[in-house]
């Protein structure tokens, strides 16, 4: 049986949308391990997020709760609906303030508190990072303009 100029068309698609598809799913694979998930307190006092997992935990820093020993720094975040407190060793960025948004790459850790690994903090006074900025305005804490 001889193939049709329409079949072996269809063939080929087919036989790309698999190499797309496999393409695809070893990209993802790859990328995995690397994609870091963006929650605000509310969403991890839920008690969804397992201890240690990679996360970044945003909203503002709470008034008077910065606590800093040498580099030893404790902040709370909060969102307006929930607080968390935060850990974080080494030199916070100049642009850490209380009652600014910051976001922190890290993990949760056993107590509940949040291990920070990584610090970013707002380069100017219109700037807050667009997921803190959405999580504010959800929970109706909107310290700032986003």
């Amino acid at each position: 049986m001889a193939w049709t100029r329409k079949q072996k068309r269809l063939g080929v698609i087919a036989a790309l949308g698999v190499v797309l598809a496999l393409a695809v799913g070893l990209i993802l694979t790859a990328l995995r391990d690397q994609i870091v998930f963006f929650y605000s307190p509310s969403e991890i006092a839920e008690g969804e997020i397992a201890p240690g997992t990679p996360i970044r935990l945003g909203g503002l820093v709470l008034e008077e709760s910065w606590q800093q020993d040498g580099q030893d720094n404790v902040f709370v975040v909060h969102d307006g609906a929930s607080e968390m407190t935060a850990l974080y060793t080494g030199i916070l960025p100049d642009l850490f303030r209380e009652g600014q948004g910051v976001v922190a790459e890290g993990s949760v850790i056993a107590d509940g508190s949040f291990l920070a690994t990584n610090i970013l903090a707002k380069h100017d006074e219109n700037y807050m990072p667009r997921e803190v900025a959405d999580s504010l305005r959800v929970t109706g804490a909107q310290g700032e303009k986003g």
